[in-house]
């Protein structure tokens, strides 16, 4: 067998469904059977023609599970049928980038589903260093929840957030959701959330959002009243809007922290007030993508059901049926996430 079946974007949002080859083994990396592939903000993005127009025709896909169907003649441990998932992110694993697991700042670097194929198929060719075995009895669902968990770990990890720092998240999208459960487990209180849907609004609350805004006339006082009129430690943008950006930096306190994560078109800017951010001794990091460590962190923490899941695992299409996925995305607002069932 030599061909499998794979979801190729052709063009921005026209998917075409092919026989193509099977991705040839080299000799240190390992061939993943595809049984789930998570719907991630990014692929939409790649869909709708906004990242990586340049690189198509591509096979999307990054936050999947699988099993071992096969290993190169230099892996030694990892064996055929064992569940996986994978780090995406593809580096030199040498350089000074890498050794920081920075591993996106790799003059080398390249991400499964991004750069190059991905997971939309029935098989994707990945370096067995970045293949993670999952337990046995681990449902498929949450196997391929372990990428996007992964990033809202690092995020967290980045913004150094610690017991009772207050924070703002824009957006209550699948991400959005996802940080407010990290947020909780790492212990920041209170927890305010600000989207434009209401149903969005009503899922962060049943995540463990303390308090979640629709009308943005509203968020700026409520942001204020209940930090004790300082505004927020730490805002989190979600969404990927140079307004909201602004915006962040007007609901910090002083000496509070803007965190970078939403992903926006690559002219966008936003304008930062130089004289307050050094006087206030405000800061910023971004955070795009969970790598290494917060892999295995983010598979710990689904094991052992730290994160309220049913919204991200009830909606899933067949492969045969992702251009239909796809195209029902924006109708679709109580499924959190939606799964490509492959194999």
């Amino acid at each position: 067998m030599d061909k499998m079946l794979a979801a190729v974007l052709v063009a921005p949002r026209r998917f075409e469904l092919a026989e193509v080859d099977i991705p040839p083994l080299g000799h240190d990396e390992v061939l993943v059977r595809i049984r789930r592939v998570g719907i991630c903000g990014t692929d939409v993005h790649i869909f709708n023609g906004h990242y990586a127009a340049d690189r198509l025709p591509l096979v999307p896909g990054h936050e999947f599970c699988g099993t071992v169907a096969a290993v190169g003649k230099d892996v030694r441990h990892l064996v055929e049928g064992q569940p996986c998932v994978a780090d995406i992110n593809i580096g030199c694993g040498t350089c000074y980038w890498c050794r920081r697991n920075e591993v996106l700042n790799c003059p080398t670097m390249t991400q499964l589903g991004i750069g190059r194929d991905g997971a939309f198929a029935e098989y994707v060719a990945v370096p067995a260093r970045l293949v993670i075995p999952v337990p046995e009895d681990m449902p498929a669902e949450l196997q391929a929840l372990v990428e996007p968990v992964a990033c809202v770990v690092r995020a967290a990890r980045k913004a150094r957030v610690g017991f009772g720092q207050s924070a703002v998240v824009l957006g209550a999208g699948p991400i959005g959701n996802l940080h407010v459960q990290m947020l909780r487990l790492c212990g920041a209180a209170p927890i305010i959330v600000a989207d434009l849907s209401e149903d969005r609004c009503r899922m962060a609350l049943e995540a463990g959002a303390d308090a979640a805004i629709s009308d943005p006339a509203r968020l700026r006082a409520e942001v204020l009243a209940r930090t004790g009129g300082r505004g927020a430690d730490l805002v989190i943008e979600s969404v990927g809007s140079a307004r909201l950006y602004a915006l962040a930096f007007e609901l910090i306190r002083k000496g509070g922290h803007v965190a970078f994560f939403g992903i926006t078109g690559p002219s966008e800017e936003v304008g930062i007030n130089i004289l307050n951010t050094v006087l206030q001794e405000n800061s910023v990091k971004g955070s795009v993508a969970g790598m290494g460590e917060d892999m295995h962190d983010a598979l710990t923490l689904l094991a052992h059901g730290r994160f309220r899941t049913a919204a991200f695992t009830g909606a899933s299409f067949a492969l045969a049926d992702i251009q239909t996925a796809f195209d029902t995305l924006a109708d679709r607002q109580a499924d959190l996430k939606t799964q490509i069932v492959v194999g």
